[in-house]
């Protein structure tokens, strides 16, 4: 199993919500307004909902990355089934390996899972993040000559050999979280194909209604966090026990009213598309490119703020899908909140171990 070249694309429905809605809703005289309300209740759920895929699309050659994805990347091992392996939470500042930790004071923060071995005494890393940099995942590009937006934003699983303690120890964190046996290894490394062929595309906005914690989430972000919690999560399943410690993860967030469904690629910007919706589209879209001077980039970050703050506007593109956004204030906001470790519901694993990587 090979995660560095991950060769997996889209099918199904391309328009979950309207499909709910065109299945529950009343039909002539016998609806009544507890219906309505349910399917309300349903296409508000089915927002956030990420959605797998039976394949992963090949890459367009267009998409090119400034740093190549998963460089050193190897198959995942199959361990003995009495091997006892330790499982570390990683977490360094984004780009930590340029700017240091730089945006580490901004708690922008990159998540990862590390392995060691009690047998082979060989240390594993495993993350999940963008094949295309993760400008080219938030933002498209608008090519001459192709109306609708041309996305490069698939991410996917990197699993290869050692664990750079440098990096992670230097600005971040490097902590034993709990200790499997090669069997669960094993079960758990049979998951992350699953999920790996089937979960594709990177999203990086979290659409809340309000900071209010408790507050709907219209889109949940699908991103290296994520990625590392659904990770621990399956471990606790098959019957990891976690230590009692606090794990704190980022957020981007972005605040607005309840989202409008637009349509999908074809609907919009297809020969009988909506050519007002596919023009505002790209205009929203056309101040993020790469910028050329300095001037340009002013006028381009008056032009961000003129969508976003003045204008409440935001379009997001999510499950191949578009949706605006009726942003309202504070508009956007980057958090670094506590997720716990999870509970199982199998019994405990427990061995101790040491929590001294090797180099």
């Amino acid at each position: 199993m090979n995660l560095c070249t991950p060769s997996v694309a889209v099918s199904g429905s391309q328009n979950l919500s309207l499909g709910v809605l065109e299945t529950l809703s009343p039909s002539g005289s016998h609806g009544s307004n507890s219906s309505c309300k349910a399917v309300l209740v349903i296409l508000c759920a089915s927002f956030s909902q990420h959605r797998r895929f039976d394949y992963r699309p090949k890459t367009d050659p267009y998409c090119q990355a400034r740093y190549t994805f998963c460089p050193t990347g190897s198959a995942i091992p199959v361990m003995k089934e009495e091997d006892v392996i330790e499982v570390y939470r990683l977490q360094a500042p984004v780009w930590e390996f340029k700017y240091g930790d730089l945006l580490g004071y901004l708690k922008i923060m990159h998540d990862a899972v590390g392995f060691k071995s009690s047998l082979t005494g060989k240390n594993y890393t495993m993350e999940w993040y963008e094949l295309f940099q993760l400008g080219n995942c938030t933002f498209p590009h608008l090519r001459p000559g192709m109306d609708a937006p041309f996305w490069c934003n698939q991410g996917a699983a990197c699993f290869y050999e050692g664990i750079d303690d440098a990096h992670w120890k230097k600005n971040g964190t490097l902590v034993l979280v709990t200790t499997i046996s090669g069997a669960m290894f094993n079960d758990m490394a049979q998951w992350v194909k699953y999920d790996n062929e089937t979960g594709i595309y990177y999203e990086t906005w979290t659409v809340r209604a309000s900071p209010d914690k408790k507050s709907t989430v219209w889109f949940d972000s699908y991103e290296c966090s994520k990625f590392i919690l659904r990770t621990y999560q399956k471990l606790a399943d098959l019957g990891a026990v976690f230590k009692k410690i606090q794990t704190n993860y980022t957020s981007i967030i972005l605040f607005s009213g309840e989202p409008i469904y637009l349509g999908n690629e074809t609907s919009i910007f297809g020969p009988q598309g909506n050519k007002t919706l596919a023009a505002a589209i790209r205009d929203f879209y056309s101040p993020f490119k790469p910028h050329q001077s300095v001037r340009e980039f002013f006028v381009d970050i008056f032009k961000i703020i003129d969508h976003v703050i003045l204008n409440n506007q935001f379009y997001l593109f999510y499950n191949l899908e578009y949706w605006f956004l009726p942003m309202k204030s504070p508009y956007l906001k980057i958090i670094y909140e506590e997720v716990p470790l999870p509970v199982g519901s199998k019994a405990s694993f427990g061995i101790k171990t040491s929590s001294i990587i090797e180099s």
